[in-house]
């Protein structure tokens, strides 16, 4: 007798930098055959594209009238997600500190967050089996009516600490710095006007700060199983 597929299940992952959201929303997606769609990665393809046309990045105006000229484009496979802009690999390209430190300006403007949205709705809509995305209003704003909704934490000493191991060369800075330069972000994604990062009343809050990488993974595998489980 077949075994019938398992349900398709949303799952939305928001919270701020430095909690393992991209390391873990990848493992549980793979670990359960879901896609994976990272959000992040498109607000900086969009800001490393304002960047590249020289767009005035300080210049909400000038970001809002060029925000639809991009061409975005995410690859959902979690063992290989990809991201393009009009056709161009942007994958390295869109991690330098110069975008990190101009994409919550970027993103902040309605009209990026609009078009970004809708092409995050669409990607999910088309995902077949579910898909894991993650973000910072992926929960509130993007899929509020995700199957399910989760929100890392960590203490920002943990999450510099993290961030820090992820750059190389000149992109490392010191500690002290990174944990900074994450609060600056936290404060300017906490405070935009439109779509907030922000906490959905109905998600459930795992803080990552004393866990590993294997346990957080193994946390949300388990809260996805028992979701799909109460769906059948």
């Amino acid at each position: 007798m077949e075994t019938a597929a398992p349900s398709a299940v949303i799952v939305a992952i928001d919270g701020p930098s430095g909690t393992g959201k991209s390391s873990t929303s990848k493992a549980v997606a793979a670990k359960l055959g879901l896609r994976y769609l990272d959000t992040g990665a498109q607000y900086r393809a969009i800001t490393w594209w304002m960047i590249t046309n020289g767009i005035d990045t300080d210049d909400p105006h000038a970001i809002a009238v060029a925000a639809g000229k991009p061409v975005i484009e995410s690859g959902t496979d979690p063992a290989a997600p990809t991201i393009t802009v009009d056709g161009l690999d942007a994958a390295g390209p869109i991690r330098t500190q110069e975008v990190t430190s101009k994409v919550s300006a970027v993103s902040a403007v309605p009209e990026v967050r609009a078009l970004i949205t809708e092409l995050q709705r669409s990607i999910a809509a088309q995902a077949e089996g579910g898909i894991v995305v993650e973000g910072r209003d992926i929960g509130t704003t993007v899929l509020p009516d995700a199957d399910l909704k989760i929100f890392l934490t960590a203490s920002p000493e943990a999450r510099a600490a993290r961030r820090n191991g992820e750059l190389k060369g000149k992109e490392a800075t010191d500690l002290a710095a990174t944990q900074a330069a994450l609060i600056k972000r936290d404060a300017a994604d906490s405070g935009r006007k439109t779509s907030p990062l922000a906490k959905a009343g109905d998600a459930v809050e795992v803080d990552t700060t004393e866990l590993t990488l294997d346990q957080v993974i193994e946390c949300v595998v388990t809260l996805v199983e028992e979701k799909r489980a109460a769906a059948e």
